[in-house]
């Protein structure tokens, strides 16, 4: 090979370049930030556990929305045989008052753009 000394250069480059983020995020201490999210005060548990609402939520709003809307089941009646109503703005932001601190936070860390508020209202947010 005529080029070896820059392909291998432009290798280490490139390289540098692609994980420059992660050599930046440890630099700086960043590398095991999470976003701290505001939790419910005063609610005992979720629709699901929380493991599952982290890693699944979306999966669950997705349920919830195809069967309000398209069956008309408002409400289902949970594991601990409590009986919930399939709503975004009433039972999730019910617990979670703020969607600023507890969405959009995550959101934003994640880099996730949902889709909830193209037909939802978002709810206002009480300014300090």
């Amino acid at each position: 090979m005529y080029d070896t000394g820059k392909i291998i250069a432009g290798l280490l480059v490139f390289l540098l370049v692609i994980t420059l983020p992660f050599w930046y995020n440890l630099a700086t201490g960043k590398a095991g930030y999470t976003p701290e999210l505001e939790r419910p005060t005063d609610a005992r548990e979720c629709v699901r556990d929380s493991a599952y609402m982290a890693a699944h939520h979306m999966d669950l709003l997705n349920v919830w929305r195809d069967q309000v809307v398209r069956q008309g089941a408002r409400f289902e009646t949970g594991s601990d045989g409590q009986r919930r109503e399939r709503s975004l703005t009433r039972t999730c932001l019910g617990c979670h008052a703020s969607k600023e601190r507890f969405c959009d936070r995550c959101h934003s860390y994640m880099g996730v753009q949902p889709y909830c508020w193209d037909c939802h209202i978002a709810p206002e947010e009480p300014r300090p």
